[in-house]
């Protein structure tokens, strides 16, 4: 009953099972140095455009062009585990294609996620490091990958967006960026005076900021409030510096009021007793 057992022979068996060990370990070996060899050259050759690409495009480039590589090497490496192990690519391939038409509507999003993702590079919308608005989400560009899209949010969340679900872009970062500050008076104080006062505080804020590229300058009265005079102030910044001006500014305009005797005023409400 035994005697196919009998006829094995372990001792080439066991040999045969050695080599093919070792020949696996040696193909993962060789393919985490061409990894490694392979994402250095792609840096340095990335490195090296810095000087006419901006940094952010740069960056996009350069981790979509790793992904790249590192799918080709995978291929590369299945196919040699496959031959390895016997199995006949040719056969494997054809057999693909029908099993590919049952599961191509399962990865109709998988296939809409890499076009989609395309398009995006393409088209250059969105770069790394870019302040964007998408899929109802804002924050910074951290990746943009073949299938999603890293965006980093203010409060430290990392989102991971499929790209099919991309529709539409709002890009923050292109361009110089507007910092906006509503300042109130009181309806008691003089208009024209707390505009003057305010467009020479700005002026002198602007002589010292580096990160103002235009103005400040006051616009005029925004709006007439339940209890205040709605002044507004705009410039425009460098790109992602718009909220530390803002705050700059809000603290240099309350300064510049206070010193000159101009009251913010603070809501209040006035309360009328009728008696019979």
């Amino acid at each position: 009953m035994l005697d196919w057992v009998e006829d094995i022979n372990w001792t080439e068996m066991l040999v045969d099972a050695g080599l093919i060990i070792l020949k696996l370990i040696a193909i993962f070996i060789v393919y985490s140095i061409a990894k490694k060899i392979g994402s250095r050259l792609i840096e340095k050759a990335f490195d090296r455009t810095k000087q006419s690409e901006s940094s952010g495009r740069v960056k996009t480039l350069k981790a979509i062009s790793k992904n790249i590589f590192t799918y080709f090497l995978l291929f590369i490496v299945i196919g040699n585990v496959l031959v390895l192990l016997g199995l006949d690519i040719a056969t494997l391939l054809a057999g693909a294609g029908i099993v590919g038409l049952a599961v191509g509507f399962g990865a109709q999003g998988l296939v809409s996620d890499i076009v989609t993702g395309f398009f995006i590079l393409l088209e250059n919308q969105i770069d790394v490091e870019d302040y964007v608005t998408v899929a109802g989400q804002d924050g910074i560009i951290e990746e943009i990958g073949l299938r999603t899209t890293k965006v980093r949010g203010f409060d430290g969340t990392l989102h991971y967006i499929p790209n099919r679900e991309i529709t539409s872009v709002s890009n923050h970062s292109r361009g110089n960026m507007r910092a906006l500050v509503d300042i109130r008076i009181s309806y008691n104080d003089n208009v024209d005076r707390a505009m003057q006062i305010l467009q020479e505080a700005c002026d002198q804020l602007a002589s010292q900021d580096e990160m103002i590229i235009e103005g400040p300058d006051v616009v005029g009265v925004q709006a007439l409030g339940s209890s205040d005079v709605v002044i507004r102030v705009i410039a425009k910044t460098q790109n992602m510096e718009q909220w530390a001006v803002e705050r700059r500014l809000r603290k240099t305009l309350k300064e510049a009021l206070e010193q000159n005797g101009i009251e913010i005023p603070y809501p209040h409400q006035v309360f009328i007793n009728k008696s019979e």
